[in-house]
């Protein structure tokens, strides 16, 4: 698969992005570099690498184990902490920009 330029093009739109031409040709000659080299990793013989294993199975965890049951560790249940009421309304909007007096109001960022 080789990129194109309407590729670039369209892409860019989608990204909100003003390209120059220069810009445009290096990002064509770049992400056609990065596709190649796809292409070259998909021509290897993957058939007796066994799959790429997590950071954390390096350190000593047990491999028996199934991959949810490796990495409970990471997981905690939901506590509140030092709960506290919320601010009013009012206060949180008192430095507010701009609102309607109920809710923040933002610009709009998205023109299509």
């Amino acid at each position: 698969m080789k990129v194109t330029e309407a590729d670039v093009l369209r892409v860019a739109e989608l990204a909100n992005l003003e390209l120059t031409s220069e810009e445009r040709v290096r990002l064509l000659k770049d992400l056609n570099s990065i596709v190649g080299y796809v292409d070259r990793l998909n021509q290897l013989d993957t058939t007796d690498v066994p799959p790429m294993a997590q950071v954390s199975d390096r350190y000593g965890v047990d491999q028996a184990k199934t991959s949810s049951e490796r990495f409970a560790y990471a997981s905690r249940d939901d506590v509140l902490h030092g709960l506290r009421p919320s601010l009013e309304r009012q206060e949180a909007l008192k430095n507010a920009p701009q609102s309607d007096g109920e809710f923040f109001k933002v610009p709009k960022v998205i023109e299509k």
